[in-house]
């Protein structure tokens, strides 16, 4: 008797596992100087890695096709499902934060445990077949060393100076996530009580943003986030622009969408 074909779950995390267990013997071999059994390695690592993409792919494909009736919305994979909030945020943002406007505004369930290695999937795919995607999430960079920022994701569209962070940066995205909530709450009626809590949230962290009443109004939670915002935009703006420039002429590729490793910051400064 056949061997049941793994579901493609199951099939993907076999590969990464795979994937774990050739980096360690290549890593080994490596480090004895077996440039023959490195170089074995390597091919098959190649080859798992183009494996385990092109599960990645299918299982996207699947995850978006019409599952429901023709009147039902699609099924969208976690990929889209983040990249909506994160385009509607415009800014960079941590998981928590990306569930809590998916839940707010979008349709479907966004699961937080399915984020935990997101981040990774997306640089291994990457790395397989560079700029293969129209988008990918990817972390947002620190100021200083240009690492990857923990916790926060982007997207590689968006313009370096905007997925770098600096000292002033988690402020100033809060304020600009806080006004696009506010514009986009606006537009929805009074009866959207997730969108309506989530902007209430963002009013109890700026100063005058809560009415007399204790309730949020976009308006004035939007003209308040702007008064503040306006106080540290300048100087965080130059800070990131100032990043940016380093990266650009510091980093590759692979490392301005995923931010460089400590060993090669060592290299680029001597």
């Amino acid at each position: 008797m056949s061997e049941p074909i793994p579901a493609p779950n199951e099939q993907i995390e076999l590969l990464e596992r795979r994937i774990d267990r050739l980096r360690g013997e290549l890593r080994r071999a490596a480090t004895t100087g077996d440039k023959s059994q490195a170089r074995t390695l390597r091919a098959e690592l190649r080859r798992v890695e183009q494996a385990w993409d092109a599960a990645l792919a299918d299982l996207e494909h699947n995850a978006a096709v019409v599952l429901r009736s023709p009147s039902a919305p699609p099924i969208l994979s976690i990929r889209e499902q983040v990249h909506h909030a994160l385009t509607l945020l415009a800014v960079p943002a941590a998981p928590k934060l990306i569930i809590a406007v998916h839940d707010a505004f979008f349709p479907g369930e966004l699961v937080a445990a399915r984020l935990t290695s997101l981040r990774r999937d997306e640089e291994r795919s990457f790395k397989v077949a560079p700029y293969n995607r129209p988008y990918y999430l990817c972390p947002a960079l620190t100021a200083d060393l240009l690492s990857p920022a923990r916790g926060l994701l982007a997207i590689s569209t968006w313009p370096l100076a905007t997925r770098v962070v600096g000292p002033l940066s988690a402020r100033v995205d809060f304020l600009v996530a806080a006004i696009k909530v506010a514009q986009r709450v606006a537009q929805l009626p009074d009866d959207a009580h997730d969108a309506r809590r989530l902007l209430w949230r963002f009013a109890s962290g700026i100063p005058g943003a809560v009415g007399l009443s204790g309730g949020a109004d976009p308006d004035t939670v939007a003209k308040q986030a702007q008064a503040e915002l306006d106080v540290h935009l300048e100087a965080d703006t130059a800070d990131r622009a100032a990043a940016a420039s380093r990266a650009q002429e510091r980093l590759d590729g692979s490392e301005a969408l995923f931010g460089a490793r400590l060993q090669r910051l060592r290299k680029t400064a001597n």
